[in-house]
């Protein structure tokens, strides 16, 4: 930011320039965090995805207005410069909404296991930084890339969650479910939203598939920012390293994971004792899953499928919504949401908690969880 303004309003000896850039450059990795968080926070009371990108909107618009009264009073740039972009008003709400659209192309990318959802979206802000001190100068190519930004990504993104929204309401009865997760391990809750889909919305079939090992571990763990500490109770316990970035996110959904294997075992088990195995199949693509995550499954069910109405069944936890964001990007899925409310979890069950999931599945917790050698002798190399 400090180069960008500095270079383009010969600004470098500005001194409101100065400490609104030693202020920026500490906050904004933090903040990267929380508009991540806020908009986590509303997509789990709500499951509405236009909510939750509003919830990022609002916060990051009242910010954005602060740092243009701060270069405009500090003297940074003339006045008049600002006027032709509309004021601090018009220039921080287009700011805004191509920085929303930025940082929702960077999660995209996160998604498909292109970078960290955290790292992606302090890149993004820096783009748009870098883009808006050019259009202050009053060049005309920068100020036409700068509406651009606003105007074609920021209501590309809200337009896409909003549709999306308007599928979950109005849905075409029939066709195929897909439920995708980590199911570390599969628990009742799973199976009820399984159950519920299919009479609510009239489904021939469901396809659930789990992850294998994420991308984000896989590429971690080649870096060397984490480790694999140690194996207990069957799960292997991933730590984090001295090389780690603290503003990454490296376990949003726990650090502790059982084999894909054992979760694959665990999946047919309780769907088979759920009397669901009609009605429900557990795939397993590790291959393709390997080559284009979620996506590359979805893809593969439809072919199989016959390209038949799918729909997307999720909860409104952090995982579910990711899971949600998938759906989103690969055309035209109606989504399943259930605003989680219960105290089911796969945390829980990890942390010793029982009666969450299937008599079978926690026999296999059980056995799982006696000492074992790998357990016992495992360290990392």
């Amino acid at each position: 930011m400090y180069a960008s303004y500095g270079a383009a309003h010969h600004a470098f000896n500005n001194v409101a320039l100065i400490a609104l850039c030693a202020f920026v450059g500490f906050f904004i990795p933090y903040y990267s965090k929380l508009s991540n968080k806020i908009e986590e926070i509303i997509n789990l009371r709500t499951a509405c995805v236009s909510l939750g990108r509003l919830g990022r909107f609002i916060p990051q618009l009242a910010f954005n207005i602060g740092i243009f009264l701060v270069l405009t009073v500090g003297e940074v740039f003339p006045s008049r410069q600002i006027d032709t972009l509309g004021g601090v008003l018009g220039i921080a709400l287009v700011t805004t909404c191509a920085s929303q659209g930025m940082q929702y192309l960077a999660l995209a990318l996160a998604n498909r296991e292109i970078g960290d959802r955290n790292r992606n979206v302090l890149i993004a802000l820096s783009i748009n930084i870098v883009v808006t001190a050019l259009a202050t100068i009053g060049l005309a190519w920068s100020k036409t890339v700068f509406l651009m930004l606003g105007l074609t990504f920021g209501s590309l993104f809200f337009a896409i969650g909003l549709a999306s929204d308007l599928r979950a309401v109005f849905f075409r009865r029939g066709g195929i479910g897909v439920f995708f997760g980590t199911f570390n391990p599969i628990h009742k809750t799973h199976l009820a939203l399984i159950r519920q889909a299919i009479e609510s919305r009239g489904l021939e079939k469901v396809y659930i598939h789990s992850t294998t090992v994420p991308k984000l571990h896989a590429q971690a763990l080649q870096r060397g920012e984490i480790e694999i500490a140690r194996y207990e109770r069957g799960m292997r316990i991933y730590e984090k390293t001295a090389r780690a970035d603290v503003h990454v996110n490296y376990f949003p959904t726990g650090s502790r994971f059982y084999e894909y294997d054992t979760r694959l075992a665990m999946m047919r088990a309780a769907i088979a004792e759920a009397g669901l195995s009609g009605k429900v199949e557990v795939l397993s693509l590790p291959e393709d899953y390997a080559k284009g995550g979620f996506y590359a499954v979805l893809k593969h069910i439809r072919k199989v499928a016959d390209h038949q109405a799918v729909h997307g069944i999720h909860g409104s936890d952090l995982g579910g919504m990711w899971v949600r964001s998938i759906y989103d990007e690969s055309g035209w899925v109606y989504p399943y949401p259930v605003v989680r409310r219960d105290k089911v979890s796969a945390t829980a069950i990890r942390n010793g908690e029982i009666g969450l999931t299937t008599p079978t599945v926690q026999e296999m917790i059980v056995a799982l969880s006696a000492p074992r050698e790998l357990d016992q002798q495992y360290r990392p190399a």
